[in-house]
């Protein structure tokens, strides 16, 4: 088993990287010491394979759990759903030692998350990300949240898991679509951190895809790694702990115009991660050959890398990126790389500067990039 430790003083905590944690997590449980009672928050794809197992090994280490299913998918993490949980939450008369399980992805994980920050003004609570991208980022590092009509996450909270159980098994089930989806998160930390991941990606990415375990474990434990040491020295986003959102202010926004049914958040992520790469060859200094790479592996990936909007739906994605909440003084802060491993934030950059970069003819009709080993 690899274990990760996120270095937060009386909040620290670990995250497990192993085969069969689902089953094990009721003796985890018992080694916080939390208090009895336990609300396990599912989703309606990953209830049917998993609650079962985790509720009796919940039971087994004498705990007693409930569940709640929410429907899957991220229409869900709104404040209507947030309100069902909070009913069961005191239907089973959870109390302050009490604590909630989120089981499932990342939708599940945030919203799961923002209940217990806020239910009895907040409870403890655990996560067992069962998706590549939550295992490698949503479910570490405390953000929680629900996402209003205007915009994603816009009402949550930091709050910080008190263990995280990352279970490769579970990613064994994971739709094609959806683990290809995590691996925009994946390369993200190479672009915004460690260009040898970077690397090893680029060699390594048809064995990722087959899931092979071998390559699998380290790669997430590295990932979680990253954003442990991130999450250590800035853990409320004041400042360095905004390279974590590499390519998700057009991702957001991408999402938000197409009310979160066109893409997954890794599709739109990687959308915008290209972008953000655009931008930073004229604005960070990005080599134009470090932005091609980083545009090959995402095409070899299977995720998308262009999104050619309409002027009508430009003018939706700046007015969804302004309601971001990076954006300082109504102006938009990116996230650039100066090299690949290497990312700086804070950036302003004016809408029009923006469509001028991210102009079709100059971005998105460039050669599709060839799909070749590094």
């Amino acid at each position: 088993m690899r274990s990760i430790r996120v270095p937060l003083g009386t909040r620290s905590y670990s995250i497990a990287v192993d085969r069969g944690v689902l089953s094990r997590v009721g003796a985890a449980c018992a080694r916080l010491k939390l208090g009895r009672r336990c609300l396990v928050v599912t989703d309606s794809n990953v209830g049917p394979r998993y609650a079962a197992a985790v509720e009796q090994s919940l039971a087994d280490a004498g705990f007693d759990p409930r569940r709640i299913t929410v429907p899957a998918g991220e229409p869900a993490k709104r404040l209507a759903t947030a309100a069902r949980c909070y009913d069961a939450c005191a239907a089973h008369r959870l109390e302050r030692d009490s604590f909630i399980v989120a089981l499932g992805g990342g939708v599940v994980g945030d919203l799961a998350g923002f209940v217990a920050a806020t239910y009895l003004r907040s409870i403890p609570f655990i996560q067992l990300p069962t998706t590549l991208l939550a295992q490698v980022d949503s479910s570490v590092g405390g953000k929680t949240a629900v996402n209003l009509r205007a915009g994603k996450n816009l009402v949550g909270a930091f709050h910080q898991p008190r263990w995280v159980g990352c279970d490769i098994d579970a990613l064994r089930t994971l739709p094609e679509r959806e683990f290809r989806s995590g691996l925009a998160e994946v390369v993200k930390y190479g672009i915004i951190s460690d260009a040898p991941l970077f690397r090893r990606l680029e060699r390594d990415l048809e064995r990722l895809l087959e899931r092979q375990t071998g390559v699998l474990g380290p790669v997430i434990a590295r990932c979680c790694a990253i954003k442990a040491d991130v999450i250590a020295r800035d853990e409320n986003e004041s400042g360095p702990r905004a390279v974590l959102n590499f390519g998700h202010t057009i991702g957001h926004g991408l999402e938000v115009i197409s009310r979160y049914g066109r893409y997954l958040h890794g599709e739109a992520v990687s959308v915008g991660m290209v972008a953000a790469s655009a931008l930073s060859v004229p604005f960070a200094g990005l080599e134009e050959t470090e932005f091609e790479r980083i545009r090959a592996l995402l095409h070899r990936a299977g995720l998308p890398t262009d999104a050619r909007l309409t002027p009508r739906q430009w003018e939706r994605l700046v007015a969804a990126m302004r309601l971001d909440k990076k954006v300082r003084r109504g102006e938009l802060q990116f996230v650039l790389a100066e090299r690949i491993g290497k990312a700086i934030w804070g950036r302003q950059l004016p809408a029009r500067l923006i469509a001028r970069v991210l102009d079709p003819a100059t971005l998105w009709r460039r050669p599709a990039p060839p799909a070749r080993n590094r």
